[in-house]
């Protein structure tokens, strides 16, 4: 059994990072940056990207896949691009190894050096926009709605499971359009897309509006952002949506004919998401006994336990118990009947409330008598005995109350530790609890700048729903007309 975590008052880092290994959800790599994706974080990771690829294609998307290489000289076409990666950028130089003449092992054969070097794909545009040139020639070729899942490396120095690895999964999407309110509506769209899996799956509130200047995407006009808050009082993006504008169209020459036989290039989106939304669940939801999941994407939503004493009770109350999985399977829930009798129940509760199953069915000799069942839930860790005739009913019902009271315990979190302040004096102390701080800034980046420097702060966002309402700035005082969203982050 996993030794007890650090409780999140003490140590809020080092308890995210003994829950992921003791969950059995992912563990560093011998390659220094990255991850092994366990078979259990990645169950819920599966389940995360079905979801998500029912609802891209429910908005008219389909699946593609690009080269994890691209040509070094695609990145030059597009400066505001490779200046936002480049320090990111791993590059492959050789394509063959030899055996060291002089007997230090494996090394690099000199002879085998590229002719032009190669870029691990730490994003898509480039080489998809090359792509592209030769797809669209017509309006009739538009809109041009293309996924693709796939792993992405972005080499980082400082890293933590899930948060922020040097190769990590994610979905990319890229859109080409025909006009610029077009690839808008779009880029706005799959953000509501991103807002509803959060909220509606995840449990988890989330702040929709636009990123700064500063912060906006590589290449970017605007990008559109969701904004998290976490248990600790920082934030964490859990989404992107951006309008590319005609930056990558012109750069890669994507034109296409017009309606009135003209030329135009055209208009485009890039959006995606990745394996950090496994910390902003882990984050959101888990507590010191463990991970909390929402039961709409947990592996396993309902785990059954039989307890008995020698092998004819176990024999009696696993068939009872497989009786009412099977019942639950038909229902469309996701079940586990654990009759291992190598390992003991209380063993198998304390794992179960460790992994975050959302409801855990017991069964005894005394239940099997009585028609009874004990149910425990893992977002309130209470306990009660039902009648094991209507305990399908009950569970469909539980699973609902539970998906919602981790939404409303997450939302109340958000709202009671939102602030608004309108001196910089309140402001520090705003940020030294924790929380989202709603504040005027005089819209200069400069300004955002030295304010990210003294606090550790960034604007997290531009609220979209943010109503105009005149202000002065909490650092230069010079005149606002809306407040933005400042927090420190992930």
């Amino acid at each position: 059994m996993a030794s007890k975590l650090t409780s999140r008052e003490a140590d809020y880092s080092r308890w995210y990072n003994e829950l992921v290994v003791q969950a059995d959800l992912a563990q560093h790599s011998d390659v220094k940056g990255c991850m092994v994706i366990k078979p259990y974080g990645f169950a819920i990771w599966e389940r995360m990207k079905d979801v998500l690829d029912g609802m891209f294609k429910e908005t008219g998307h389909v699946n593609a896949y690009f080269p994890l290489f691209i040509p070094k000289s695609y990145f030059s076409k597009e400066a505001d691009h490779v200046e936002g990666f480049a320090k990111e950028c791993a590059v492959v130089t050789h394509y063959r190894l030899m055996n060291d003449p002089d007997g230090n092992g494996v090394v690099v054969d000199p002879s085998a050096k590229l002719e032009e070097e190669l870029i691990v794909r730490p994003t898509s545009e480039t080489i998809i926009w090359h792509t592209y040139k030769g797809w669209v020639q017509s309006y009739r070729d538009l809109p041009l709605l293309i996924n693709q899942w796939a792993n992405v490396v972005r080499w980082e120095m400082r890293t933590r499971l899930f948060l922020r690895t040097s190769e990590f999964l994610w979905q990319e999407g890229h859109t080409a359009h025909e006009t610029s309110s077009e690839a808008v509506e779009e880029a706005r769209r799959m953000l509501e897309v991103y807002a509803d899996f959060a909220e509606q799956w995840m449990a988890m509130p989330v702040l929709k509006g636009l990123k700064s200047a500063n912060e906006r995407f590589a290449g970017a006009l605007d990008t559109y952002c969701i904004e998290a808050m976490m248990q600790d009082g920082k934030a964490l993006q859990a989404g992107t949506s951006h309008f590319l504008g005609q930056n990558f169209a012109k750069a890669f020459d994507v034109k296409f004919a017009t309606r009135d036989g003209g030329q135009e290039h055209v208009w485009a989106t890039s959006w995606g998401v990745s394996t950090r939304l496994m910390g902003a669940l882990i984050m959101t939801h888990s507590d010191d006994a463990g991970l909390v999941l929402p039961p709409k994407l947990a592996p396993i939503e309902v785990v059954l336990v039989p307890i008995y004493k020698g092998p004819e009770q176990m024999e009696e109350i696993v068939a009872a118990l497989k009786a009412i999985a099977d019942q639950l399977k038909v229902a469309g829930i996701r079940v586990k009947l654990d009759d291992d009798d190598s390992k003991r129940s209380g063993w198998k509760f304390a794992e179960y409330e460790l992994k975050g199953v959302p409801v855990r069915l017991a069964m005894g000799p005394r239940d099997l008598t009585g028609g009874t069942i004990e149910v425990a839930r893992r977002d309130t860790q209470t306990k009660s005995f039902e009648q094991a005739e209507g305990i399908v009913g009950h569970v469909q019902n539980l699973l609902e109350e539970i998906q919602k009271n981790l939404f409303a315990r997450s939302a109340e979190r958000t709202s009671s530790t939102t602030r608004s302040v309108d001196t910089w004096e309140d402001f520090l102390e705003a940020l030294d609890a924790g929380g989202f701080v709603s504040a005027h800034w005089d819209g200069t980046p400069e300004t955002e700048e030295w304010i990210k420097q003294q606090t550790k702060a960034t604007i997290r966002c531009i609220p979209l729903d943010a109503p105009e309402e005149a202000g002065t700035c909490i650092k230069t005082g010079a005149p606002s007309s809306r407040r933005v969203i400042f927090a420190r982050a992930y």
